[in-house]
């Protein structure tokens, strides 16, 4: 391909004022663009992978933390119950799980305003260390008040940790592998729940073991602590500060030297320096940014309108009628969760996002449909266990495939450089609202309505999640965040 001037290189770029695909036009050309020599542009590949690796590695702790704590309840509430003394109130178990989410609900509403404040090493930082501190109150404590504290304070740093890993991994990431690395925390998510599980097994016979469980998360956190300290820095989130020379030097540790040039070249074009603190509340949801904010926003609420904590949360029910001990179910499921979002990460780059998602809502919609078969009456008993734990199983696998995974890197790549950072913390938090009103009405309405209907509701919102994926969503894969940004923004 014949060398390129720098002007000619930023003209390929034209904004587009919808959900339109991205020209051939740049599709060839961006793939080889390099680095700038005596005013031309030569061909010199994709940067190294390995090179973030080590980076990202360190910042998906944060997601093993959350994954972690979502699970190290299961096991341990029945043993700490008993200590604590609060066996038997079905209010105080409910508190020390719904306090841990309302702490999550508090960080993700600041993770944006923290992330563009302090910087992503330091958002990470700054999720660690509400974590060990809230981890050893409840160690330590011989109290629920003092639990129901550190639980909130774990909160709080759960609701960091997602929106700040979403936004560095795609800010350090190559484009044509960012797929594959965004679908690195829905792993290590899976790795935290899996590996509370089973760290629990043991609580219900070993006295006292469930504080064991809560000291043992300190140790990721204090290292996403002090490992952080040696990773790089967001170039995108220096370089709207104005720190171009800093930028520069991390992009040479993330891309290699011969890159450099070329990144500067490519956020020069969105980013204006010094911008980050003018963002207003109300530009999420008015004017040019409501489209891809309501995007974010809806993508978070059908993914929770699915059911997905629903069906987790009655999967050890459907295993104990088949005669399936709960930590055994438990362990399959977190199995199966793991395998489909290793599957997802190897086809995140090659599928892309928007097929992964349309299959992934498909599939739940037909293993809500296999519980809605098995609810009925006309079902032979024989093929009621078969169809509860098979479709029970098909959704989380269905599920883990792409939305899971998905959403939150998604929403980290369509929105704008200026904003990305709170409009993540916005879709954040109403997932967290979305979360919190599902998992309240869930058992009222299985109670009145029966499971019949309520996975036939849950199938009907898979269906419109596909509907809406299918008008409104547009593949990203091998783009770079500032192409991205052209496509989808219109125009001033």
């Amino acid at each position: 391909m014949r060398g390129v001037r720098l002007a000619d290189a930023y003209s390929i770029y034209k904004r587009a004022s919808s959900n339109d695909h991205f020209t051939d036009d740049y599709d060839d050309r961006e793939q080889n663009l390099g680095r700038l020599q005596n005013g031309v542009w030569k061909e010199i590949g994709n940067p190294s992978w390995k090179r973030p690796l080590p980076h990202i590695l360190v910042a998906i702790i944060s997601s093993l933390l959350f994954g972690y704590h979502l699970g190290v309840v299961n096991d341990t509430l029945e043993s700490m119950s008993l200590d604590l003394d609060f066996s038997g109130s079905t209010l105080a178990e409910g508190l020390v799980v719904s306090t841990c989410l309302g702490g999550a609900f508090l960080g993700s509403i600041f993770s944006g305003w923290i992330a563009d404040g302090v910087g992503r090493r330091r958002g990470f930082q700054l999720c660690a260390l509400p974590m060990i501190i809230g981890a050893s109150m409840s160690a330590a404590t011989s109290t629920l008040g003092v639990m129901l504290l550190g639980r909130l304070f774990v909160g709080i740093g759960m609701g960091l940790g997602p929106a700040v890993a979403a936004l560095y991994v795609a800010e350090v990431s190559p484009a044509f592998v960012r797929g594959t690395y965004g679908s690195f925390t829905q792993i290590a998510t899976c790795l935290g729940l899996l590996g509370a599980l089973l760290l629990g097994i043991p609580a219900k016979d070993t006295v006292g073991w469930w504080r064991v469980c809560f000291w043992i998360s300190t140790i990721p956190a204090a290292l996403l602590a002090v490992l952080m300290e040696f990773c790089a820095e967001s170039p995108h989130w220096l370089f709207k500060r104005g720190r171009a020379d800093l930028a520069e030097e991390e992009l040479e540790k993330l891309m290699g030297a011969s890159h450099v040039k070329y990144a500067i070249a490519e956020m020069s074009k969105t980013d204006k320096g010094d911008e980050v603190d003018n963002v207003r509340f109300g530009e999420l949801l008015y004017g040019r940014h409501f489209k891809v904010v309501f995007m974010g926003s809806a993508l978070f609420a059908l993914q929770q309108l699915s059911g997905i904590n629903a069906v987790f949360y009655f999967s050890s029910t459907v295993f104990k009628k088949a005669g399936v001990p709960s930590d055994i179910a438990n362990t399959c499921v977190g199995i199966v969760n793991l395998t489909g979002s290793i599957i997802a990460m190897i086809l995140m780059d090659r599928l892309g996002r928007k097929v992964l998602l349309i299959g992934s809502f498909l599939g739940m919609a037909i293993a809500t449909a296999l519980q809605v078969t098995a609810a009925s009456s006309f079902v032979p008993s024989s093929a009621v266990l078969f169809l509860s734990v098979g479709g029970t199983l098909l959704y989380v696998l269905a599920f883990s495939l792409g939305a899971g995974p998905v959403p939150s890197l998604l929403l980290s790549e369509i929105f704008p450089g200026r904003i990305r950072a709170k409009a993540m913390a916005f879709c954040m938090a109403a997932h967290w609202v979305i979360n919190f009103l599902v998992g309240l009405l869930f058992l009222p309405m299985l109670e009145h309505l029966g499971p019949k209907i309520v996975y036939a509701i849950f199938a009907g919102f898979c269906l419109l999640a596909v509907a809406f994926v299918k008008k409104n969503v547009v593949e990203t894969k091998g783009k770079t965040l500032q192409e991205i940004e052209f496509a989808l923004l219109p125009a001033h």
